[in-house]
């Protein structure tokens, strides 16, 4: 067997407790088998299940005892067989005793692979709760330090996995049980891990290991007369989709070689001669810069690349409070220091333990392999271990460069003025959502655990995948309920709290989103036949005249039609100006479109010289109303949007240019009976005006018009 391979024994404990939680754990082994058919297929798997009311195994017939063990599936190259043995398992009726199970599947393993070095698992699902049988000769616990040795001496490890469901009334025995499981783990033979939900069982089994691959082994330079020797390994990484390759049908079928991949081969011809390849010798790379292209040769990319040396320096500490958690990028490493340098394993301690005393974290800068194309650097984190025999280590993130930040100033709530910030009712009603759907509640367990939560898109893709294997027309079939209470909230959770969630919609005025109607070209083309557009355009290019001092409105015979057209279908372009139809909504738009930094000062100028060219040109007030919608609109965004020297000067400066035009006087009026005032410093922190400033401002107003 190669070193890459993996061998598999499964104890499934199938006893009367466990009957509830069968079908779960059918899933979650078939899961690791449907896994291993893309990833591993020449992993071997075997099932053993204890807790059945026969007996089948080698050691009962050649030594007797351990009963109630069934061999289902010898260790076999993984197959649909495989799989098959692990549906619809037997409901035992007998008590399971995990430590026969142990031995039988420990036994399998050593007569399969003897002692090669090959990479073999026993893995463990029971529930741990029936009384085990007393050995004939020693204690229990020497049971399990015989077991341990000889797992040790084969390079066997364990995973144990211990389901029960919340609820559960612990006794003596299953005390016992747990203490014999962790005796195993204490002697660095298995990893135990206890669940009790169906999803976190799907979780824990780990369905697809990832060999340890160091991604940097050397030097950590703290000066250049002091270095420790590490090794930096990947802590956590994004688990993609298989790569999915083409294949091809075109080999005949009793061809058993054909490979049935799909070969891509590529041809370069010259646009001068476009019936000629051009050979490789004679083509040449190019790169974009503007309209230009800029031809560049392997050897001058070769001489402008920076080249840096392989290493691991030390540049400095930095208080923790000041490098934040939305700095680190990309994955995880970890560096731990060699193993088997004790002067390595002191120092890394020595240091880490002295970071988390002074609550400092290293800035590193790290260069993995010899002329990387890229230097990395990050923070040094220590992590202080909690087990005597695990040494202390370091997780490393990479921190970004000044041409990785993106800066999203946000204004805090509590700057808004109190018409804008939420009621003492609206607030408990919201905390009381928040305490609902808290996934880690105070005195319990936390729900979804990360280390217990599997991804569901890929476990679904995988369980899709095996049904298409055998059904090619199939349907994806219904989320699975382990998945879905992965992806859905639990309805158990929202039906009991019903009330809270209808007291946030109570709390909260609630308004429909409508949807704008798209229009279709036929409509948009109704009224652009070549005399309207003429008659438009001619209407258009018209101004306004002043007579008597008055300004008169040009007459547009087409615009309430094309007014008419643009309500019932608005344009689903970005907005870049502010309209007549709609104003006020034109200029939200483009409040919230912020496509760059200055897009919210356009709005706010662009809804300036709407306002005065309304205001200005406003025939005995026709256009005040609409006017007044406009300046309640640009106050309130002003307010929002920490700007209100804007509105304060706009209006001044309107006011003193237009002051001795006695109609447009009684548009100021208007403002002050409505009470839209100049923004005072209650209302927006930034604002130099005081609230009796505000009202004296429009008092002046009365004043001079009288």
């Amino acid at each position: 067997m190669a070193r890459n391979k993996e061998g598999l024994v499964l104890l499934l404990d199938v006893g009367p407790s466990m009957h509830r939680a069968l079908q779960e754990v059918e899933n979650v082994c078939t899961t690791l088998v449907r896994k291993k058919l893309v990833f591993h297929r020449s992993d071997e798997v075997g099932v053993v299940l204890f807790g059945t009311k026969e007996t089948h195994n080698d050691l009962a017939r050649e030594l007797g005892g351990y009963k109630h063990v069934l061999v289902k599936h010898d260790i076999k190259v993984v197959d649909e067989e495989t799989k098959d043995a692990l549906e619809n398992l037997p409901r035992g009726t007998a008590p399971g005793d995990f430590l026969d199970a142990i031995v039988v599947g420990l036994d399998m393993l050593i007569k399969r692979f003897g002692d090669t070095k090959a990479k073999q698992r026993l893995c463990l699902i029971t529930d741990a709760q029936h009384l085990l049988r007393d050995p004939p000769q020693g204690t229990k616990e020497d049971q399990v330090d015989t077991i341990a040795d000889q797992m040790k001496k084969h390079d066997i490890k364990m995973d144990c996995i211990v389901f029960r469901e919340s609820g559960v009334q612990h006794n003596s025995v299953m005390d016992e049980n747990d203490r014999l499981l962790y005796h195993f783990r204490d002697r660095s033979v298995a990893k135990v891990v206890q669940v009790d939900t169906p999803t976190a069982l799907l979780g824990a089994l780990k369905t697809r290991n990832v060999l340890p691959v160091t991604i940097f082994r050397g030097d950590l330079e703290v000066s250049s007369t002091f270095k420790i020797k590490v090794w930096a390994y990947k802590k956590t990484s994004e688990e993609k989709f298989p790569t999915l390759k083409k294949y091809s049908d075109k080999a005949p079928p009793s061809d058993q070689f054909a490979s049935h991949e799909v070969k891509v081969d590529y041809e370069y011809k010259s646009i001068l001669e476009p019936d000629t390849v051009v050979p490789p010798d004679q083509r040449i790379k190019g790169y974009l810069y503007g309209p230009q292209v800029v031809p560049i040769s392997s050897a001058e990319w070769e001489a402008v690349k920076f080249k840096p040396e392989k290493g691991v320096k030390l540049l400095g500490f930095a208080d923790r409070s000041s490098i934040p958690r939305f700095y680190f990028m990309k994955d995880v490493n970890s560096f731990v220091p060699e193993p088997g340098n004790t002067k390595a394993i002191v120092a890394v301690s020595a240091l880490a333990r002295a970071m988390q005393e002074m609550n400092k974290v290293a800035i590193l800068r790290c260069v993995w392999r010899q002329n990387q194309a890229n230097v990395a650097f990050g923070v040094l984190t220590p992590n202080i271990s909690s087990v005597n025999n695990v040494p202390d280590s370091f997780y490393f993130n990479i921190l970004p460069f000044a041409e990785d930040i993106r800066d999203f100033p946000f204004r805090s709530f509590s700057s808004l003025p109190p018409s804008s910030q939420p009621t003492e009712e609206q607030q408990e009603a919201a905390d009381n959502l928040v305490k609902m759907l808290d996934l880690a509640p105070p005195g319990r367990e936390e729900i979804l655990r990360p280390d217990f939560t599997p991804n569901p898109m890929l476990e679904r893709f995988y369980s899709y995948l095996d049904l298409k294997s055998k059904q090619p027309d199939a349907n994806p079939p219904p989320l699975d309920s382990c998945l879905r209470r992965i992806t859905e909230p639990d309805p158990d959770v929202i039906n009991y709290r019903a009330p809270l969630i209808q007291n946030l919609g109570k709390s909260f005025e609630l308004k429909e989103n409508p949807k704008r109607k798209k229009a279709r070209t036929q409509e948009r083309l109704a009224y652009t036949d070549p005399d309207d557009q003429a008659k438009s355009s001619e209407n258009n290019a018209g101004k306004a005249t002043v007579a008597d001092g008055q300004a008169k409105k040009p007459e547009d015979p087409y615009a309430e039609k094309a007014r008419a057209i643009e309500v019932m279908f608005p344009s689903t372009e970005k907005v870049g100006k502010i309209g007549d139809v709609n104003p006020v909504k034109d200029f939200e738009a483009m409040l919230a479109e912020r496509s760059s930094s200055i897009w919210v000062q356009k709005a706010i100028e662009e809804m300036k010289k709407y306002t005065t060219n309304l205001v200005e040109n406003s025939l005995q007030g026709d256009y005040y109303e609409k006017a007044l919608e406009c300046f309640v609109a640009l106050r309130k965004a002003c307010i929002i949007e920490q700007e209100p020297e804007e509105y304060n000067q706009f209006v001044t400066k309107l006011y003193e240019r237009l002051k001795k035009v006695d109609d447009v006087v009684k548009f100021f009026q208007l403002l002050s009976s409505k009470n839209v005032l100049l923004i005072c410093k209650e209302e927006a922190p930034d604002s130099d005006v005081t609230e009796e400033m505000a009202k004296s401002f429009f008092l002046k107003t009365e004043i001079s018009s009288e």
